[in-house]
């Protein structure tokens, strides 16, 4: 059983048989029958067919909530076993923003130092891709927002609120000041992430709530593109204080702190609503708890 919920999951990620099969490792033929059982066991349809794959029914989307549980728990259950007879070891995946990827290493490297046997994935992803990951099973955590956008059906703990600073030659028409205004952010040209980053929509509403209208010269989803143009000194961008700090911003480039009216976005570690966790989630997600207490000190008692 657990074999046919694992291609109900893949066949969902990929939306395409052939694709579906190939990611768990069998032939179309192997998936279409291991799905076609599991309809006849259950005794309904799950998948809507024609000549390619359409979407779900109603009952099949029910029975893709209950895969995820059962097939989340038997890798639960997997981990546990392999860690009591040989320790905490395996395989952690993780998907960040693009602007908390700064940030990883200090959750990475305090792990392995104590769990020399476990390693890493860490992928680069929009806030939604990070929760539709996780609900996927694709992922065991992921490093987002937590109150600026609705988060769905997972626990979190917060590490760090992330604050703004403008990235500028020395010599623009801002590079010399101590600090600066979303409403002298908004007037001059600025390159920023992609609209499907929610750090580039967190952004927008602080310009908006200034009565500025963002309007980039340049977009792209990755920072180093971003950077890359400040560094000809013709754009400015705007970035987390950690990203800034991560760049290693060398003298003609400043860093200036742009002045808040509002409360910082948080940002911190999602992980999946089940109980008993994983062993690895469950030493991440302990992590990730001292990494916040020290950030933000510590959390008040459930």
């Amino acid at each position: 059983m657990i074999d046919k919920l694992e291609m109900l999951l893949a066949l969902a990620r990929e939306k395409h048989f052939g694709r579906a099969a190939e990611a768990c490792g069998v032939t179309q033929p192997t998936l279409s029958a291991g799905v076609k059982q599991l309809e006849e066991t259950l005794g309904i349809l799950l998948v809507n067919r024609q000549s390619r794959f359409i979407g779900f029914t109603p009952e099949g989307l029910r029975v893709l909530d209950w895969a995820r549980r059962i097939v989340g728990d038997a890798r639960a259950m997997r981990q546990e076993i392999g860690a009591l007879k040989r320790g905490l070891a395996g395989h952690l995946r993780i998907a960040a923003i693009p602007t908390a990827l700064p940030i990883v290493a200090s959750l990475t490297t305090p792990f392995r130092t104590r769990h020399p046997e476990v390693d890493f994935t860490i992928l680069s992803r929009n806030s939604l891709e990070v929760l539709t990951m996780l609900e996927n099973l694709e992922i065991d955590a992921g490093l987002t927002y937590l109150d600026n956008e609705p988060l769905g059906r997972v626990r979190a703990v917060a590490l760090y609120h992330e604050r703004y600073r403008l990235i500028t030659a020395a010599d623009s028409p801002l590079g010399d000041r101590a600090a600066v205004g979303w409403d002298e952010v908004g007037r001059i040209p600025l390159c920023l992430l992609t609209p499907d980053m929610q750090n580039r929509r967190i952004i927008d509403r602080r310009l908006r709530d200034a009565g500025v209208e963002p309007r980039p010269t340049l977009q792209s989803n990755s920072m180093l593109v971003l950077f890359s143009h400040v560094r000809t000194g013709a754009w400015a961008s705007v970035m987390p204080a950690q990203m800034a700090e991560t760049l290693g911003l060398t003298k003609p480039i400043r860093a200036i702190p742009i002045t808040e009216t509002t409360a910082a976005p948080l940002v911190g570690l999602v992980y999946p609503q089940r109980e008993p966790m994983g062993p690895l989630t469950a030493a991440l997600v302990g992590e990730a708890k001292r990494l916040g207490d020290a950030w933000l000190g510590p959390a008040p008692p459930d």
